[in-house]
């Protein structure tokens, strides 16, 4: 089998990088996509890194590692690397794809002078960061909320442990009007499509609804709300873990409205 190759992302990579791999598939991709590589892009001065793995130049993975002050996905600490997103397709697993993309990782944190890599996972039946998998490559448990599983891979004795953000929310109504508080980041693809179906739905109801963003890039934002991603409606949180679909948030709404 030939050699798997990790590098930083090349221009011809943005594309697949941008979409989260959903390449050409609509256009609301298309304009979310454009949206995060931006964000991405200011970034890298940052330190942020985006690694590629290819084998024979084809595309098999890709991860992120940045610096935790950079961070959107709700963790806090100091001297330390996140990771919040690795990935391979199904039909490049059980290649070493994922193994080497965390070598590369940790070989980036050490390189950038960081104590330790953080990465958090999910105890179910997911395909998305699963948490057994990284156990696996060495990473250990640090501490877990829910099936969420906070793990790291220090470097140093001196560094401590990161932690998950618990949320500051306090609800703030308004006076006749149905308040929707929508919470978003520019890393994540699906964030970004939600924060832009929410904004045309709320539109739909003309001076009924208000809407307040709270856009977690702002890390003086995310450090006083905690919240990376969320919509809450009077108060009340609504979700579907995917991005939400519109008729959804329409019936959140005009139940909200008592209609």
């Amino acid at each position: 089998m030939d050699a798997i190759d990790v590098h930083d992302m090349r221009p011809e990579e943005e594309p697949f990088v941008g979409t989260c791999s959903h390449v050409n598939e609509s256009e609301e991709i298309d304009r979310s996509a454009k949206i995060r590589m931006a964000w991405l892009t200011d970034m890298i001065e940052k330190g942020l890194r985006i690694k590629v793995a290819t084998i024979a130049d084809e595309i098999v993975g890709k991860a992120y590692v940045m610096p935790i002050e950079i961070y959107t996905w709700g963790l806090s600490g100091r001297d330390i690397m996140a990771m919040p997103c690795l990935w391979v397709p199904p039909e490049h697993q059980k290649k070493g794809v994922g193994r080497a993309l965390i070598a590369e990782a940790v070989a980036e944190t050490n390189w950038q002078g960081k104590g330790a890599l953080a990465v958090v996972g999910f105890d179910w039946d997911i395909f998305f960061m699963p948490a057994s998998f990284f156990r696996k490559q060495g990473l250990a448990e640090v501490t877990r909320r829910g099936n969420e599983v906070l793990l790291w891979w220090p470097l140093s004795f001196d560094v401590e442990p990161p932690e998950f953000m618990e949320s500051q929310y306090v609800f703030n109504p308004i006076p006749g009007k149905v308040a929707v508080d929508l919470f978003w980041n520019s890393f994540c693809l699906t964030s970004v499509n939600e924060a832009g179906r929410v904004r045309d739905v709320v539109g739909e109801f003309a001076d009924k609804v208000v809407l307040r963003e709270y856009v977690a890039d702002d890390r003086m934002v995310l450090m006083q709300y905690r919240i990376p991603r969320g919509i809450m409606i009077n108060g009340k949180e609504v979700g579907w873990g995917y991005a939400a679909p519109r008729d959804k948030l329409r019936e959140e709404i005009q139940k909200a409205l008592g209609e």
